[in-house]
């Protein structure tokens, strides 16, 4: 049996989520990618609470004229402003099982040069 592209990254997530769960002092900074766009967010397992999300949508990201890999930087640093904001200054990283390059590297590399620490 053949694993699709989705079925092995849903295996890579579920082991990852097996060590990383976020607390109100430590979250959980979730990255989700799509084709186009790329959304971050940081959860609060204990409580299955969102305490702050940001995404490429956004309109001042959105309106910048930039590669996706550029984009992604944006929106780490925006997650991170946000974090800094309501007191939130460390977070455990989750890939969600995409590879740790590209987008998602860029997205991490901006939220640790914005303030957070992970």
């Amino acid at each position: 049996m053949a694993l699709t592209k989705l079925d092995r990254r849903q295996r890579i997530r579920f082991r990852i989520r097996k060590t990383i769960t976020g607390t109100v002092s430590i979250p959980r900074l979730s990255v989700f990618r799509s084709n186009k766009e790329i959304y971050a967010q940081l959860i609060d397992d204990v409580s299955g609470h969102t305490l702050v999300s940001a995404s490429s949508r956004e309109k001042d990201i959105a309106a910048v004229t930039a590669t996706k890999i550029e984009k992604s930087a944006l929106v780490g640093k925006a997650l991170a402003a946000k974090a800094l904001a309501k007191g939130i200054e460390a977070c455990a990283f989750d890939r969600a099982g995409y590879l740790y390059h590209g987008r998602v590297k860029s997205l991490a590399e901006g939220a640790r040069e914005g303030g957070l620490k992970f």
